[in-house]
């Protein structure tokens, strides 16, 4: 399953469920449903919340990237270093859960 890091960021800003998206375009054109879930298609849907940046929404869009990165980064060192020990792929496996 693909992670939506652009909903997942957006979520960290005004407190959860303050947006959502537009369905037609400045011209009253309709918006295709593959192409409503980006930045320029956002639309405020809770009093007192305002868009942020594109630029604070890219940068916790890579913050959330990183740190799943750093997770998996984290996975491979420790089985590395249990393979080092001499445990087996399955020992591995059963120890980690997958």
């Amino acid at each position: 399953m693909n992670r939506d890091y652009l909903q997942d960021a957006l979520q960290t800003f005004n407190s959860g469920n303050w947006y959502g998206w537009k369905k037609e375009d400045s011209d009253g054109n309709k918006i295709p449903n593959d192409q409503r879930m980006t930045y320029a298609n956002i639309e405020v849907i809770k009093d007192g919340a305002t868009i942020p940046s594109e630029a604070d929404v890219n940068a916790k869009i890579q913050e959330l990237k990183d740190a799943e990165a750093a997770v998996e980064n984290k996975k491979a060192s420790g089985k590395q270093k249990l393979k080092d020990l001499g445990l087996d792929d399955e020992e591995i496996k059963a120890l980690m859960g997958a």
